[in-house]
Parts: C-alpha cells; structure tokens; sequence
C-alpha cells in the first residue's frame, strides 16, 4: 500500500480550512488543519509534510513569523510553504513573503485549479524523495549485512542490487517525466530547483550501484552522499 503523503493546512477561518479541503480533496492525500501558527509549529514536531498551505493575516503569530520558526528548524527548513494571503499590499509585501521561505506567494480568491496544480507537483516531488531514501536504506542495509554473511549468501548480494537497480531504474524514469512536465508548464523555479536536487540524489546513488557491481572493481563500503 502507498503510502499518502500530507498536507499541513494553516489558517485561523474554520471556512477558509474547509474550503481548501474541499480543493485539496481529490489529490487523495492526508490533509492536516492547524488554526494558529503555534498548532502549526506543533504538529511539524511529530509528522512530515510535503507541503504547508500558510495563511499570513493570523491574529497572535503571523504566517511570516511562523515560516520564520519552520525554517529555523533543521527538521522542517526543507518543507515547502505556500502562503495564502486575502490583502496585497504590494512588491514589498509579496518580497517579505519569498524571503521568510515561502516557494509561492498566492493572492485571494484564488483559482482552485491553480493552487492544486501547484500542491500536487510538490507532493509528486515528496513522494520520489521518500522512495529515493527507501531504496537508500536498502541498500544500506544489505551492505551492512554482507559483513557478517557467510560462504552460502555469497550470491544474495548481486540478487538484491539487480532488484535495487531496477526498481532505481523506475523512480529515475518517473523523475525525468516529471522534470519534463516542469519545463512544458514553465512551473515554479523552487519546484523546478527541487526537481533537479533529487536527480542528482538518484544520480549518486546510481553511481554507487554501478560500483557494487561484479567486476567493476568498486568497494562494498561506497554509499551515495546524503544531502
């Protein structure tokens, strides 16, 4: 079973939280309410997100002051942030919003269309990253275990790293897809940024199968660098 990614949704209105439930909806992900940025700040302490919806005008801590305090955590400073805003003060408002983080700055009422759009290429992106760190582990795993194995597992290892290349081979045809679909849609340049970071994740860790291959001369202690 796949797992759902979710979605943290931040704002003070229970309308305006149902309302962008009820857009989010059918992109069959777990959606999360927060009505204040310190609920906010709470449930980033416990769960991981692909996205977070921020409302800016909240009486208490604002939305600004709370992407300040999500990025400032090394668990949650990777988390995308839209903000939903229903004033435009103008440039400089639209700047502070980018500067405290935020991937998009998106005006009310907005189009339901757009907005969805624009989640779903960063929970597309989520989940490649998380099935990028499953085949790590993987793969990780078995090299540990190959330090204690004896004389009758001698063949296992070349078995799992097929079944590991080919399934790297899968998540890497589904990366270039969605780089693609990207540059056809002219998107975002943060979601085209992240986009192009996890391929050279899949990249390096390409490079340290092809290593562990028979005969490729490589060290079972390479791994792929982190980061």
């Amino acid at each position: 079973m796949v797992q759902k990614a979710k979605i943290l949704l931040v704002d003070d209105r229970p309308e305006n939280l149902l309302a962008l439930e009820a857009i989010l909806s059918a992109l069959d992900q777990t959606l999360v309410r927060a009505s204040s940025g310190e609920e906010a700040l709470k449930a980033l302490l416990t769960d991981d997100f692909a996205v977070i919806l921020l409302d800016v005008q909240m009486p208490g801590m604002d939305g600004f002051e709370t992407a300040a305090h999500i990025k400032r955590r090394e668990r949650t400073r990777d988390i995308p942030i839209i903000f939903l805003t229903a004033i435009n003060h103008g440039p400089h408002h639209t700047f502070r919003g980018y500067a405290a983080g935020a991937v998009d700055y998106i005006s009310k009422p907005f189009d339901p269309w757009v907005l969805r759009a624009k989640v779903s290429v960063f929970v597309e992106l989520y989940m490649k990253n998380c099935k990028l760190r499953e085949q790590a582990a993987l793969l990780r795993l078995q090299l540990e275990g190959d330090g204690h194995a004896g004389g009758e597992h001698e063949k296992e290892p070349a078995g799992l790293l097929a079944e590991l290349s080919a399934r790297l081979a899968a998540v890497e045809e589904q990366a270039e897809a969605l780089s693609k679909q990207l540059d056809d849609e002219s998107a975002d340049a943060a979601a085209v940024a992240t986009a192009a970071h996890l391929e050279r994740k899949l990249t390096g860790l390409r490079r340290a199968l092809d290593a562990l291959e028979p005969g490729t001369g490589g060290a079972a202690g390479v791994l792929p660098a982190q980061g």
